[in-house]
């Protein structure tokens, strides 16, 4: 089975009995033996964790330093048939120095010791009291003897082929400094922090601390793996909670609960390949590797862990959001939307003034994509000073509008209090076809397209007789899709959606009815929510409804929003958006049916690059966006073969299929 370039990382924070070497080792070795069983790659426990944190004046004692030593030993001896990277802190004495240290440990041999540079002592610290501080010994790494054995001692980076990641250590009050060790690790080729910490409680620190961990991880771009002392450690003047945390890039992937009375482990897959892609794609990172080049100087540590580790196999210790474009903490729901839906009203606020547009123009159809556009018009012309008469909302029944959607256009617009014009285009598109020769009793893709070329044409000629500007309302999802009449909804003067997912356009739309229209203006909003989505260019059924269901023809769009986000934003391989996919949707979408989308997909993707590639102007929201002047630039005729023969489909190595 593939790994997919994830592998399996523990922080734990276990049992211990202050100044009780041989104890802590025990319960050490416990949690290594449960990690190794989850084919976790590397586990992380605390600062100081053989001895505890908190032993005060014991650092001192000949006594404990002594029993460190053979507690270390024993750990050793109990641990030479595990293939895990386990990292423990103990209290070291080096050239008559005392160092707080973490050992990396793998099959019973101490791979590397690397101390804490920067030990505190300010308010409740202590540390120099006992212990010197790393930078002042480690100008060079060069190795120490232990327990017999010659080991490299400093600035150290473990590099691993089987599998292949890079280990770099910190210690606590490391990270918290100005540039912190890991800044250096990172720059070197560290994809994976470990930190042992022991990080007393107080009134506000643990999110204070949160926020730090995944600061750091995303200055990094890196797995942050956070190890802290437990409740276990001395309460003789503070707390300790076992505050865990594995980190990615920013995100928070695995955080303990604080306070456990009981040894725990915490487990999270790191994905290192959507880290490695972001590393080649921010060349600023490469730069700052440039510029601090031979400010720190790292040995590197190379060992293999002897098995193949197997995580995927007991189940992803991840979660895969299948909304990835969507606010997902309810904590911040408000504000993600508020400032996607700003963002939108300033670019299209900053356009108006420019051009001197005294109006917005929308065509609304009573779909979402357009209802999003209209709630930005009218929020934009409120910001200028103008009244929402200054919007001009024009409707324009076709062949396949439906009276609901009809209905709840210009119910909308009535409770909006936006100008409104209904224009029937069934009569210009009949007086077309004669001029084409189309026969309209033909509902191919002329039949189609002239319908929405026309309602462009009628949008573009009023805004010129306002004075206004068209407002496009097509959403990203249907620019990667080509979901779009070429200079018909393609267009517009500016387009508010153009950044936009459908997934995040009917969350937005959803966020509005709920938190900030009332009435029937929210009722409306409602029932617009509630209808299939569609083009609407084809005649209703014979029950009056809509016939021509988008989802049903392309894909549904949850998925399709999915794929895009994996593609573009970390530029993975089909397998592996296949592979996500499919434990993101397990139980809503059988696999076949996602490997089905997937390939229309990439191959949508690539046949409608052209029409990207001379999109109207619109502002970008998120981390993905496909402006032919910014995020995206393909060529119009390369080729899906690769990317459709990356699921295996063998009939389709050949060229790349075109779609009507």
């Amino acid at each position: 089975m593939e790994n997919y370039g994830f592998i399996r990382a523990a922080v734990a924070s276990p049992e211990l009995r202050v100044a009780n070497p041989s104890y802590n080792v025990n319960k050490i070795v416990e949690l290594i033996r449960q990690a190794e069983n989850k084919d976790a790659a590397v586990i992380v426990f605390p600062e100081l964790s053989i001895t505890g944190y908190t032993c005060g004046d014991l650092f001192h004692q000949r006594a404990l330093l002594d029993g460190t030593l053979q507690a270390l030993n024993q750990l050793l001896e109990k641990t030479k048939d595990c293939c895990l990277l386990a990292v423990v802190g103990l209290p070291l004495v080096i050239d008559s120095r005392l160092y707080n240290c973490a050992a990396v440990l793998l099959n019973g041999r101490i791979l590397g010791i690397v101390p804490k540079m920067h030990p505190p002592s300010y308010r409740e610290y202590y540390e120099k009291r006992w212990f010197s501080a790393g930078h002042e010994i480690c100008r060079d790494t060069f190795e120490v003897e232990i327990l017999g054995a010659k080991v490299p001692f400093g600035h150290l980076i473990f590099r691993s082929s089987k599998p292949a990641f890079t280990l770099g250590v910190e210690i606590c009050e490391d990270l918290w400094t100005p540039i912190p060790p890991s800044s250096f690790l990172s720059l070197q080729g560290a994809q994976v922090i470990a930190n042992l910490s022991a990080s007393n409680e107080l009134v506000a620190k643990a999110e204070y601390r949160r926020q730090l961990v995944a600061q750091q991880s995303a200055r990094c771009l890196c797995a942050y793996l956070y190890a802290d002392a437990g409740v276990f450690e001395s309460t003789t003047d503070l707390v300790f909670s076992g505050d865990c945390l594995i980190c990615e890039n920013g995100q928070v992937l695995a955080a303990a609960r604080r306070f456990e009375r009981e040894s725990r482990v915490w487990y999270a897959d790191l994905d290192l390949e959507i880290l490695e892609h972001d590393r080649r794609v921010i060349k600023s990172f490469a730069d700052n590797r440039s510029f601090t080049a031979g400010q720190l100087k790292c040995r590197a540590v190379d060992f293999e862990l002897g098995k193949v580790l197997d995580p995927l196999a007991k189940g992803l210790e991840r979660r895969i959001d299948p909304n990835p474009f969507v606010p997902g903490e309810p904590s911040t729901v408000n504000q993600r939307c508020e400032e996607v839906f700003n963002i939108q009203v300033a670019g299209l606020a900053r356009r108006m003034e420019h051009t001197g547009s005294k109006a917005a123009v929308v065509g609304v159809s009573g779909g979402l994509d357009s209802t999003l556009a209209l709630l930005v018009a009218v929020r934009t012309v409120e910001l200028l000073g103008f009244s929402p008469r200054n919007v001009l909302a024009v409707t324009m029944p076709g062949f396949g509008t439906t009276d609901k959607t009809r209905r709840n256009a210009l119910a909308l617009t009535e409770a909006l209090g936006v100008s409104v014009r209904e224009i029937d285009i069934k009569q210009a598109c009949l007086q077309h076809f004669a001029d084409i020769g189309h026969d309209p009793a033909v509902f191919d893709l002329t039949f189609e397209n002239a319908q929405a070329r026309e309602r462009m044409q009628v949008l573009m000629d009023l805004a010129n007789k306002v004075g206004g500007l068209v407002v496009g309302t097509g959403d990203l999802s249907e620019l990667a899709l080509g979901w779009a009449t070429y200079n018909g909804d393609h267009m517009s003067m500016y387009s508010v959606n153009s950044g936009v997912p459908k997934t995040l356009v009917r969350f937005l739309v959803k966020w509005v009815a709920d938190n900030v229209l009332a009435g029937k203006a929210r009722e409306v909003l409602y029932r617009v929510l509630d209808t299939p989505i569609s083009p609407e260019l084809l005649p209703p059924d014979e029950k009056g409804d809509i016939r021509q269901e988008t989802e049903i023809l392309i894909g549904p769009y949850e998925l399709h929003d999915f794929f895009l986000y994996y593609t573009l934003r970390y530029g993975l391989a089909p397998r592996k958006v296949l592979f996500l996919a499919e434990k993101a949707y397990a139980g809503t979408y059988a696999p076949a049916e996602i490997k089905k989308w997937l390939q229309v997909f990439y191959r949508r993707f690539f046949n409608n690059q052209f029409k990207r590639s001379c999109l109207p102007d619109g502002p970008k929201v998120g981390s993905v966006n496909l402006s032919p002047r910014g995020d995206w630039r393909m060529p119009s005729d390369a080729d899906s073969s690769l990317w459709v023969c990356g699921l295996e489909k063998p009939a389709e190595a050949g060229a790349g299929q075109k779609e009507s």
